[in-house]
């Protein structure tokens, strides 16, 4: 056992349940095609992990926003939660979509970025916001509608909420990024 599994182990095929390997076949089926991050943990919990994941599914690969956008909004919550697997994992997939490096350096450090696009200042206020005050100010919720419509400020919400479940799993079932990963910060420490 390595030290990235100190808990909750991977389950093999031959441990699961019959409802752990349907629901572990169609997170493997879909758009991610295997079973990284909080989907071990979650199987614990197979009807829940199945809902979450459907969920998932739809804020990863089919959300309103544009994806530089989305995934700026994972990484602010994966920084929030100093989660090292969920900033390995979504890291590179914001530079891929657009995000300027500097900025998700910045996003790692909890500052606010400087030279951010206009929509990418309007999800640092709202997300910021949102975890700061646990509301948004009139101004910023009107930027954010006039920006992406109500479709993308409940799509904005609910990227947040998931990646909260998220690097909560992954922190508490201590999933960590391969060793040798360069990541910005460490797990928080028990």
């Amino acid at each position: 056992m390595t030290d990235a599994h100190k808990r909750m182990v991977p389950l093999t095929r031959e441990a699961m349940t019959p409802e752990q390997r349907d629901v572990a076949d169609a997170i493997m089926a879909g758009p991610r095609k295997g079973l990284r991050g909080p989907f071990n943990v979650w199987l614990r919990s197979p009807e829940l992990a199945d809902r979450l994941q459907k969920v998932g599914e739809y804020l990863r690969f089919h959300s309103s926003l544009d994806p530089r956008l989305n995934e700026m909004a994972i990484l602010m919550t994966a920084a929030h939660w100093r989660s090292p697997f969920e900033w390995y994992a979504h890291a590179p997939l914001a530079i891929k979509a657009g995000l300027a490096p500097a900025t998700a350096a910045s996003l790692a450090a909890g500052e606010r970025p400087i030279g951010m696009r206009d929509d990418e200042a309007i999800i640092w206020d709202f997300c910021t916001e949102m975890r700061n005050n646990r509301t948004v100010s009139d101004s910023t919720y009107a930027a954010a509608v006039a920006a992406w419509g109500e479709r993308g400020v409940v799509d904005l919400i609910a990227v947040n909420g998931y990646y909260d479940a998220v690097s909560m799993t992954l922190n508490i079932g201590e999933v960590l990024p391969p060793e040798g990963a360069e990541v910005p910060f460490e797990a928080p420490k028990k």
